[in-house]
């Protein structure tokens, strides 16, 4: 069984870490099992990872056996693999022929394992799938990270043997693996995928369209393309209009430019949107007609105007802001970000509005502790959860006799900062001692 396994799940690993030997390490608490340095001769310490439900395999290359010749299997071995508890495999640094591979892959459908991930993996060369026409497989997450292959595109007919499985799979990632485009045939092989993160990649404006095209992912609910070469806003918006179910989409950490008339239109059943990190000094237009998140932090926004009847949380942290945006056309909003801006004080018509929110957070502002700008502060604390940060991270910068202090400890009395309120009453009852007397 340790042999089969070892050929099976790709476990013909050599020289990976020798500090560590030619072992296999269980954590039966965790029910982990990670081997290192493992070679033909010690394939039975895989023995001890069977009681395992996460298992890792780093190291070596399967280039020597690509041309082992693997047979079907009897009925104990589809017995003892149906035993086996193992929900999660991960294969690095390990030079895998892909010719092996689709070999392997099928007897995947006597096991239980749920997720498949490469990390830091070569794929050499190309296989023949034909052996995976319309078979099932229990995998429905599969993962890639760090890995070298040739160019998906032209190897669409190759892949559709892979047709009924990839029918399943529900959440796809390639990351950190140059990827500059992804083939509009592969996206209408994947019917059941709601999750897709491809961040750090090289993806461009022009590779989204044909990526997501029309019949292409049609359960998608999840996208993420951050850290990669996109620029335009509409470009983007463009690119993905065509998935009619996306809800969360990430785009932070790409430089976007926005234009100034863009007429394009966002799938109407966006939710959450991330433009994090993506260098804009003005809100692009149009955004997400039904979004409920937004976040734009660090960014160079100056000024924000924003008016969605559904938004419910918005994060403008680490930004050039100089006062409070208003609130009044977001009716149910109840989670508001400011940290690390400009704002030096909060307007008196702004506080009863943010007094309502559940989450406001303002720490970081270089804070002008006039009374009305620590008073505001202080009455709003009172209402309103301010955060952990508060009172610690909420300090004055002007004027000087309290530059420094937090704001929670600047003194605010009716004399000091309403001379007004204290002066009106006074002149009246001096007027009355007054008439008095005469």
């Amino acid at each position: 069984v340790a042999v089969l396994l070892f050929l099976l799940l790709g476990l013909g690993l050599q020289v990976a870490a020798e500090r560590r030997g030619n072992r296999c390490f269980f954590n039966r608490t965790q029910e982990f099992c990670v081997c290192y340095n493992l070679s033909e001769e010690t394939a039975g310490s895989i023995i001890q990872c069977l009681p395992a439900t996460v298992v890792e395999f780093w190291g070596g290359d399967l280039e020597k056996y690509a041309d082992f010749p693997i047979r079907d299997l009897d009925e104990s071995v589809i017995d003892t693999l149906g035993s086996l508890i193992i929900q999660k495999i991960t294969i690095g640094n390990v030079l895998v022929p892909e010719v092996l591979l689709a070999r392997v892959l099928r007897f995947f459908s006597y096991t239980h394992v749920r997720e498949l991930a490469f990390d830091s993996c070569t794929f050499q060369g190309t296989g023949d799938w034909s052996d995976m026409d319309g078979q099932d497989l229990p995998i429905v997450s599969l993962s890639f990270h760090n890995v070298t292959c040739a160019p998906l595109t032209g190897r669409e007919p190759a892949f559709s043997s892979l047709g009924r499985w990839l029918g399943t799979l529900e959440e796809l990632a390639v990351t950190g693996s140059r990827l500059t485009s992804l083939p509009c045939a592969i996206g209408r092989l994947l019917r059941a995928l709601r999750s897709l993160h491809l961040a750090h990649n090289s993806l461009g404006d022009g590779s989204l369209a044909p990526a997501f095209c029309q019949g292409a992912f049609p359960q998608l609910q999840q996208l993420s393309l951050q850290h990669n070469n996109l620029s335009s806003y509409h470009g983007v918006c463009e690119g993905v209009g065509l998935l009619p179910r996306l809800q969360h989409l990430d785009l932070s950490h790409n430089e976007l430019r926005a234009e100034p008339s863009s007429s394009c239109r966002w799938p109407p059943s966006l939710q959450h949107f991330n433009l994090s990190n993506t260098g804009l000094d003005e809100v692009p237009a149009p955004l997400p007609p039904h979004l409920q998140v937004l976040d734009m932090s660090h960014n160079h926004l100056h000024a924000v105007d924003i008016s969605l009847s559904s938004l419910r949380k918005l994060f403008l942290s680490q930004n050039l802001l100089q006062a409070v945006p208003s609130i009044r056309n977001c009716p149910v909003l109840h989670t508001l970000h400011l940290d690390n801006n400009s704002i030096p004080e909060l307007p008196g018509a702004e506080l009863k509005l943010l007094g309502r929110l559940q989450d406001v957070a303002l720490a970081g502002n270089p804070f002008s502790c006039s009374c009305s700008g620590a008073g505001g502060l202080q009455a709003l604390a009172a209402t309103a959860p301010l955060g952990p940060a508060w009172p610690a991270d909420y300090r004055c910068r002007s004027p000087e006799q309290f530059q420094g202090w937090q704001v929670a400890r600047v003194p605010v009395s009716v004399l000091r900062c309403d001379p007004a309120a204290v002066a009106a009453p006074l002149c009246v009852a001096l007027a009355l001692l007054a008439g008095a007397g005469a």
